[in-house]
């Protein structure tokens, strides 16, 4: 992977204004354009999109087992740098974000062994971070 292309993505938020402040001030994204329906945000150089939709009571996540843990579905993030890895999450525990994963090395010693942390923003969608050491493990088998 020479150049990967910033993404593009968009998720439903069932309290804007809450959410506008957990990735503007708990994860330090950079705001762009916004309305009363929608915010942009630069999440690590990807275009996240938090849009205003009502809140369902039936929405529930689902869960799939990973290396021992229950991994929640759907979720999102990015791959950072190792050492980028490493100052974001202890930067989380500082400001005391609830992990649903806290941050581990995952497959140690296996082929793609990464590091990797799941939590939840305040509309219940979550996200994980992830790092590895040799890039050359992102999709290895």
């Amino acid at each position: 992977m020479s150049h990967v292309s910033p993404f593009h993505i968009a998720i439903p938020v069932h309290n804007l204004a809450e959410c506008r402040k957990f990735y503007g001030e708990i994860l330090n994204c950079k705001e762009g354009r916004s309305s009363d329906q929608w915010v942009d945000f630069n999440l690590f150089g990807h275009q996240l999109v938090i849009h205003y939709k009502p809140k369902s009571e039936t929405e529930e996540l689902h869960h799939n087992p990973v290396d021992g843990h229950d991994v929640p579905v759907p979720h999102y993030g990015v791959v950072l740098p190792w050492e980028t890895f490493e100052s974001f999450s202890e930067e989380l525990k500082k400001k005391n974000v609830k992990f649903v994963i806290e941050p581990y090395i995952r497959f140690k010693g296996l082929a793609g062994e990464q590091a990797t942390m799941f939590f939840l923003d305040p509309a219940g969608n979550a996200l994980e971070f992830k790092a590895f050491k040799d890039m050359g493990q992102l999709f290895a088998k």
